[in-house]
């Protein structure tokens, strides 16, 4: 309710015309006019705007996705050539051992042990060293298990070895049942036989060198063979020798990005790479989420920033049409005020021709019934029997007192009609009163209406437009004694005339009616402002009259009381001062 009260303050006039009346009170359809201009000039600022926040997100997150994708191919190849560069290091290692060793130093357990110690040293990852003969048994062992004479003819590592000459596998359990893997040298020796030369490789160091990735929130990296089954241990995807939950990218020769739905159907950003001359897939797989969580945070950010925007944009347009409407209105309302006080006084023109005209029509008759009426009763005075009739005399009398009662009245009707044009004159307020009561004179009577006239012999004569005078006399207790149609208590006008200033009179007209509330004596001299309306006021009187008043240098002010009264008081000038002709210059 408060909500209401504090929005109608602020709501535009126009938009209370019901679309009945504005058909014919106003110019244009201002609800219509003011939805359009709001709806075009929204359409032309928000829309720009909207485009750009469009065409911006979705660059900006093409190339935050370029520089993801760019940054994770990086990295992926980076580790990929770290990885490649250890296991062929490893590789060539053995390789050079088997050139420069002889096969018995091989198999002396001391030297082995020697050998084994400086790899460690000199390389790092090698776990054991072993020498196997061509039948598969192990005849040489330096390391932390008891292998020496292991059988290996049947495992599949010895078999490529034999066929390939060195032989890199993947992680598996073997005879430790532990998760290894192994790196093999075939080597040929002076009697046509040959050997194998064996070490195994730990893990944990392709795990170092995968921690050394820079990955973001919930990323991971991890090695898998070409059968899918994780070579080192996953963060999200499993343990060792695990199947992970991802499909198998494609081969290719070089390091690719693409991506995909994880296991929970989340989009993930993989980089992979198939390492050379080995069994293994290089994987680093990042959530796509996590790695456009700076663009969803700027994505917020403008998103809040261009709400605000459209929301400052849209109450500054919708003031704006306000405004512009509004003051349409007004000045279209001013327009109408103006053409209807027009016609106001147009139709009051109007009557005051007619009235003139009628006046001049009933005085001719009045003149012929006077003249009649005063040639019969001479007739009768010299008529002994006529004379003698009371009676007959007193008729002829009320006809002869009739016709000049009329005629008085004519002359009145003329005097108040004629003066459209003001012009100064000496006026006798009591008298320029008393002539308008005439005009109300049996109203009074027939309504039981006491008018009191407290006017001094001892006023001055002022200055002024005596017609002028008497249309503002007349309308006020036209008021007054509309004021008291309702009343069942004593009905009572009065007028009061004083002089409060050396050159002001001050005329108040009072009466004890309905009053007026203090909101329409705000408005009450507005032209066409008028509270009644059923009646059938049209607001022009008090407006007319305000007007008057300011021509011949006077102000009218009210104070009035709900079923109390009213009282108007009229200040004149004793002498005038303006630009209007005086009687006897204007002929």
């Amino acid at each position: 309710m408060r909500f209401r009260t504090f929005f109608a303050k602020f709501r535009p006039e126009f938009l209370n015309i019901r679309r009945s009346a504005a058909s014919h009170q106003f110019l244009f359809n201002y609800k219509k006019v003011w939805l359009i201009s709001f709806v075009l000039m929204v359409v032309v600022c928000i829309l720009p705007i909207t485009v750009f926040m469009v065409v911006n997100s979705r660059l900006s997150h093409e190339a935050i996705e370029n520089e993801n994708n760019l940054r994770t191919l990086r990295a992926t190849s980076n580790a990929r050539r770290t990885i490649s560069y250890f296991l062929e290091e490893r590789m060539d290692a053995l390789r050079y051992i088997i050139q420069k060793e002889e096969y018995e130093t091989l198999t002396d357990q001391k030297e082995l042990s020697y050998i084994l110690g400086n790899l460690k040293m000199g390389f790092g990852g090698f776990v054991d060293l072993g020498v196997i003969k061509s039948n598969g048994v192990q005849v040489n062992y330096t390391g932390p298990f008891e292998l020496k004479g292991k059988q290996y003819s049947n495992q599949e590592w010895f078999q490529k070895c034999l066929e390939t000459g060195s032989y890199l596998s993947d992680v598996f359990m073997g005879y430790r049942q532990v998760p290894h893997m192994i790196v093999a040298v075939k080597s040929h020796v002076i009697d046509g036989d040959f050997y194998i030369l064996r070490a195994t490789l730990d893990i944990q160091k392709f795990i170092n060198i995968l921690s050394t990735l820079e990955l973001v929130q919930k990323s991971d990296a991890f090695i898998c063979n070409r059968q899918g089954r994780l070579q080192t241990p996953s963060k999200y995807y499993g343990d060792v020798l695990e199947k992970i939950a991802l499909p198998l990218p494609p081969y290719s020769k070089r390091s690719q990005v693409y991506e995909t739905k994880n296991n929970q159907g989340k989009r993930v950003l993989i980089g992979y790479a198939y390492i050379e001359n080995s069994p293994f897939i290089l994987m680093v797989v990042k959530r796509s989420r996590e790695l456009m969580k700076g663009w969803y945070e700027l994505q917020k950010e403008m998103v809040w920033f261009y709400i605000a925007s459209v929301i400052v944009i849209f109450i500054l347009i919708l003031c704006m049409a306000t405004f512009m409407v509004n003051k349409t209105y007004e000045a279209d309302q001013t327009r109408l005020r103006a053409m209807e006080k027009l016609e106001g006084s147009s139709r009051l023109i109007s009557l005051g021709r007619l009235a003139a005209g009628i006046a001049h029509e009933i005085n001719n008759p009045l003149a012929v019934v006077n003249e009649n009426a005063g040639l019969i009763k001479d007739m009768f005075v010299y008529k002994e029997e006529y004379k003698e009739d009371p009676r007959l005399m007193e008729l002829i009398d009320d006809v002869l007192e009739s016709v000049s009662r009329c005629g008085t009245i004519t002359r009145q009707l003329l005097g108040f009609a004629r003066h459209f044009k003001p012009s100064t004159q000496s006026v006798d307020l009591k008298k320029c009163i008393e002539e308008v009561l005439q005009f109300f004179k049996k109203e009074a009577d027939y309504r039981d209406i006491t008018v009191n006239v407290n006017i001094g012999d001892d006023l001055p004569e002022i200055e002024s437009d005596y017609g002028s005078l008497q249309q503002v006399f007349f309308n006020l207790i036209n008021n007054a004694f509309q004021a008291l149609d309702q009343q069942e208590k004593e009905r009572e006008i009065s007028i009061d005339a004083s002089q409060p200033k050396k050159d002001t009179i001050e005329i108040k007209f009072t009466d004890n009616g309905c009053g007026i509330s203090e909101e329409h004596q705000k408005r009450i001299f507005e032209p066409f402002y008028t509270t009644k309306d059923a009646s059938g006021g049209t607001g022009l009187g008090l407006s007319i009259i305000y007007g008057i008043l300011q021509k011949l240098n006077g102000d009218i002010s009210v104070n009035s009381k709900i079923n109390e009264g009213t009282t108007f008081t009229v200040r004149l000038p004793i002498k005038f001062k303006g630009g209007m002709q005086s009687e006897s210059s204007s002929g």
